[in-house]
């Protein structure tokens, strides 16, 4: 793992982003105005005494005006997943559907029990470890050398793999993420602890007002498991199957959302309470019938669409862990995903079509027989936390999610477009059904943007499949 932070990195650099961040701390109680506030924050002991106080008062979000951008080299999904799960951070990640992964190298954890400590037979399980992976990379190799789609043979890549990300995040966020990781039960996956150390030297060496915050964090109770209690409660009920959903289920949503939506451009617009609204929209449609049409064609025209905000779809189906970053980066919607620790029930997977073609049996032997490889090494007294390298990427969960209309709108227009990965496809599209089942005025204005706006923002590299193939010149 190699972690590098991006510039902003010099004396003088970081000087100037305490000055900043100093000067957004005495704000508040200052005289003068900001650039005058600023002009006066010029020695940096006094910033550093100044910030230091204030984010120790709790008002962290000072370092908010503090954005650092990281290169992270040579982790695994484990941490690309654990990461983009931020919802205030940005990440460029090389892409596995157009990259082939076979060269990459992959994570070998040291294997440890349950109480921590390294196993004696480590070196021994790491050769038998070195092996296996490097026999599911060689087979990756053979599919993607068989002209299968890279996009479909990384579903038997392991989750050992490495990746290589861009992320950037303002300080108070690294903040969050570095306690997380140090602190709270991701600090047991040994990779994450790992570059939670390393958060933490570019905290001392490059936003030092932060460092005590940090450490303060340590003994959070918030960081205590607090849901023990159910685990007995709800075995006992013996209603946990363990099985994937079969497709996906809209389990709540807004009702009357298209109403809503409509009495939302009323209220907004015209100042008015909802009860007028409502009585508004009800005489204009006698002398204009097409008015609920209009006006939802004319919101989604418009840029500013805070009115679809107002209305929620919750949603529950199965993703495999392949495209569950493409789901997860979308950053206004309330996912729950699973842990990884403890494991997931390894017989559940998804199998692209391109691969079952031809090698559908020899892809469920691979699943069973990476099921066995972690039985055995549970038998050796393997902990989990060690063992979540053997997720394959096929390997899926059921995961749960809230959004609004706008931010339905959005995925439907990244995710339903052709070109577009298969199986995230094919989720959004149910989605998109699925709302459009009860909000028909809000589902006809999802999907790709060559439905909605009857333009392709791919230009040559469109689809050429709907109709409509170059975005429009730009003026």
């Amino acid at each position: 793992m190699k972690l590098v932070m991006l510039g902003n990195n010099t004396k003088e650099e970081i000087e100037k982003r305490l000055q900043i961040v100093a000067s957004a701390g005495a704000l508040s109680r200052a005289d003068g105005t900001v650039t005058q506030v600023f002009e006066n924050r010029y020695n940096y002991e006094a910033n550093l005494k100044l910030a230091r106080a204030v984010v120790g008062y709790g008002h962290k979000s000072i370092a908010e005006h503090d954005y650092v951008v990281f290169a992270i080299e040579d982790v695994t999904p484990i941490i690309e997943q654990t990461l983009i799960g931020y919802r205030l951070t940005s990440f460029t990640i090389k892409s596995r559907r157009n990259v082939d992964f076979r060269n990459v190298g992959f994570y070998i954890p040291t294997f440890k029990d349950a109480n921590g400590n390294i196993l004696a037979n480590n070196n021994k399980l790491q050769e038998e470890y070195i092996t296996y992976m490097q026999s599911l990379f060689e087979k990756y190799g053979d599919w993607v050398d068989e002209e299968i789609p890279v996009e479909d043979c990384r579903y038997i890549l392991p989750y050992s793999y490495h990746s290589n990300i861009i992320m950037g995040c303002d300080c108070n966020e690294l903040l969050r993420i570095t306690s997380d990781l140090l602190y709270g039960k991701l600090s047991h996956i040994d990779e994450l602890k790992d570059l939670g150390e390393k958060f933490k030297k570019m905290i001392e060496d490059n936003a030092p007002y932060l460092t005590r915050a940090l450490l303060k964090e340590e003994n959070k109770e918030y960081y205590i498991e607090h849901f023990n209690y159910l685990d007995e409660l709800v075995n006992n009920t013996n209603m946990i199957t363990g099985e994937l959903f079969d497709s996906v289920n809209m389990t709540n949503y807004t009702n009357d959302a298209d109403l809503e939506v409509l009495y939302n451009i009323i209220m907004s617009r015209y100042q008015v309470r909802r009860e007028c609204a409502i009585e508004i929209l009800h005489q204009i449609e006698l002398v204009a019938p097409n008015i609920k049409t209009e006006m939802i064609k004319s919101l989604f025209k418009s840029k500013n669409q805070r009115e679809l905000e107002q209305v929620t779809f919750s949603f529950e189906f199965a993703i495999s862990l392949a495209v569950l970053t493409h789901i997860t980066r979308h950053r206004m919607h309330s996912l729950l995903v699973p842990e990884f620790v403890p494991m997931w029930n390894l017989e559940n997977y998804i199998i692209p079509k391109t691969v079952a073609k031809n090698h559908e049996d020899e892809y469920h032997k691979i699943f069973a027989n990476n099921a066995l490889m972690v039985e055995h090494f549970k038998e050796q007294g393997v902990r989990d936390e060690d063992l979540i390298y053997f997720y394959l990427s096929g390997n899926a969960c059921n995961v749960y999610t809230t959004m609004n209309a706008r931010t339905l709108m959005w995925i439907s227009r990244m995710r339903t477009c052709n070109k577009a990965q298969w199986e995230i496809r094919d989720i959004v599209g149910q989605m998109v059904e699925e709302a459009n089942s009860v909000a028909p005025l809000i589902g006809s204005g999802l999907g790709p943007y060559c439905k909605s706006d009857g333009i392709c923002p791919e230009g040559k590299d469109s689809c050429k499949k709907r109709g409509v193939v170059i975005k429009k010149k730009e003026k």
